[in-house]
């Protein structure tokens, strides 16, 4: 298994997977955040196309993640899988003729023999989850976009072997920003977004005998920094902080082995 980020923020989010052989890829796309067109340049930097995804997964309504995920489903006739409370929410981006698949949040599913557990989280969305991906040899944690940790979150997150985790903001630059006294209390509110120190403690609280990648993702341009971040999952993972990897909202990350 390898995955790469093509982009993590406020602006658009999307996480390609890959599993299997070099000569036999199932190729995974968590949320398309961006529109069709940019979806196809990134993807182009890593020499694919819209037509080489075997299956694009939706977390949850929000612009920056659903994006144009059912119109390129559409255009290049791969299923679409979303719970039925994220279609609900999100109509006016499901008027694209997708393939839906329908994801129950508290039941795995497969796509070519490749496990996807979804995992609900607490977040202001109609019924967004999160999810871990298990290709039989590895498994490939991702959880952003949650306001704060569950008992229910912990226990899906054990035995990863990498984890793609939100560290959305620094409390005290979200306090001291201009934003309106309304979104910060969305932002730092329980079903917001994790500031790194409640990252951290997540990470601390899960099993980490197999954990050898760590990437900090949804990082605001406005309300943290890449080296805070690394510091709160660094600390709680035990090693140095050059070992947390960022991605970021331009480059997102290039392709990590797990």
């Amino acid at each position: 298994m390898r995955f790469n980020s093509l982009g993590s923020g406020s602006e658009g989010n999307a996480l390609l997977v890959e599993c299997g052989s070099p000569d036999a890829r199932v190729r995974l796309l968590i949320d398309c955040g961006f529109g069709v067109r940019e979806a196809g340049r990134r993807l182009g930097r890593l020499g694919l196309g819209a037509g080489d995804l075997h299956a694009v997964l939706v977390t949850h309504e929000h612009g920056d993640h659903i994006g144009a995920a059912p119109r390129l489903a559409a255009t290049y006739g791969i299923p679409l899988h979303l719970t039925y409370g994220t279609a609900q929410a999100g109509r006016s981006a499901m008027r694209a003729a997708a393939q839906v698949c329908w994801i129950d949040p508290h039941r795995p599913f497969e796509v070519a023999g490749v496990r996807i557990e979804p995992v609900a989280v607490p977040h202001d969305a109609r019924e967004p989850v999160q999810f871990v991906i298990d290709d039989g040899s590895a498994r490939l944690g991702v959880l952003t976009d949650l306001g704060h940790v569950t008992p229910h979150v912990v226990r899906t997150m054990q035995r990863l072997d990498a984890i793609v985790l939100e560290c959305n903001h620094d409390p005290a630059m979200l306090e001291a920003s201009d934003y309106p006294a309304a979104l910060k209390r969305r932002i730092a509110g329980d079903y917001g977004h994790l500031a790194n120190r409640t990252a951290g403690e997540l990470l601390a609280a899960i099993d980490q005998s197999r954990l050898r990648t760590v990437v900090a993702a949804h990082l605001s341009r406005s309300n943290n920094r890449p080296e805070l971040a690394r510091e709160a999952l660094a600390s709680a993972w035990g090693q140095p902080p050059e070992s947390v990897l960022v991605a970021d909202q331009d480059d997102g990350i290039d392709w990590v082995e797990v």
